[in-house]
């Protein structure tokens, strides 16, 4: 009886550690499209470590600016060569994983002048990749799950009302519009904080890198306060942004290899109750470094 008691308490004890665990699981969120040479996107889908890709960039737009797609030597969106991808965004999504559309990135001439210029860009990204129509898609008629603000140039007015814009075209069609935004770590984002300020982003992968004031080299008490910082902010989840490699072409500084991130760094953030993960940049690297497959069972 009790050998019975015992063998009881401790399934019930392991069961119990499982479900936490469970509950404080992430996911891994990837950038894919800038670089020669990665995984095409159906594969990177396929390989069941990502829950998020992110289509980098749409580095052209406001301003009357008429929108370009840049996905490198993936494909040529000025002769039609991107629809190609359709079929790889609905492989994605049959298995689970949200396809978001990257708007900026380092590079690019983009911006918005106006509440007007925000809403025009609103319709055309709702047109031509989320629940709108065109004639014109880009990408052909996959319907993406959202758009990510990486906003790193082009002054910081206007996205609030990009994203307001965006939420209630999704609203009125009757089709969820996620938004993302990759703000730098130190707070508030110069470019990002007034959008993300709304309240309406359902994700914030945070670039812990190229950040040497809050990264985790900066030293314990300047990464967590930066990390509590972006905790407080009215999302859905905040995930760790970080390079996939060590490589310079990655990132210059902030790269965590995947012991130390494992035993030192996601045992500080798991807790947090806005915990939604790991962000890599990008596909390229990863395939190269094999960061994702190291780190999947302890995100």
């Amino acid at each position: 009886m009790a050998r019975r008691a015992f063998t009881t308490f401790h399934l019930t004890a392991s069961l119990l550690l499982a479900l936490l665990a469970t509950c404080h699981a992430g996911s891994i969120a990837i950038y894919w499209g800038q670089n020669d040479g990665e995984a095409s996107l159906a594969e990177t889908c396929a390989s069941g470590n990502y829950e998020f890709v992110i289509l980098a960039f749409l580095p052209k737009f406001g301003k009357g600016q008429t929108p370009q797609l840049d996905l490198a030597s993936h494909c040529d969106p000025s002769s039609g060569g991107c629809r190609s991808q359709s079929k790889d965004i609905s492989s994605c999504q049959s298995r689970g994983v949200k396809v978001l559309l990257s708007i900026g990135g380092a590079d690019g001439n983009y911006g918005l002048t106006s509440p007007g210029d925000a809403s025009q860009v609103a319709m055309y990204l709702w047109n031509n990749f989320l629940g709108g129509t065109s004639s014109s898609r880009p990408l052909g008629d996959a319907v993406l799950d959202g758009i990510d603000f990486d906003i790193e140039q082009g002054g910081a007015k206007f996205w609030n009302n990009l994203a307001t814009d965006l939420k209630k075209l999704g609203n009125n069609g009757r089709k969820t519009v996620l938004l993302s935004a990759a703000p730098q770590c130190p707070f508030p984002d110069e470019w990002d904080g007034g959008a993300i300020s709304t309240g309406l982003f359902d994700y914030v992968w945070v670039q812990f890198y190229n950040n040497q004031e809050c990264q985790f080299d900066a030293g314990h008490d300047a990464f967590m306060g930066a990390w509590n910082k972006w905790v407080s902010v009215p999302v859905g989840n905040i995930f760790l942004g970080l390079p996939a490699s060590s490589s310079k072409d990655a990132a210059g500084t902030g790269f965590i290899p995947a012991r130390e991130l494992i035993s030192r760094v996601l045992p500080l953030i798991k807790g947090s109750s806005k915990y939604g993960g790991v962000m890599l940049w990008s596909k390229y690297y990863d395939d190269r470094s094999g960061y994702s497959s190291a780190i999947k069972s302890y995100v």
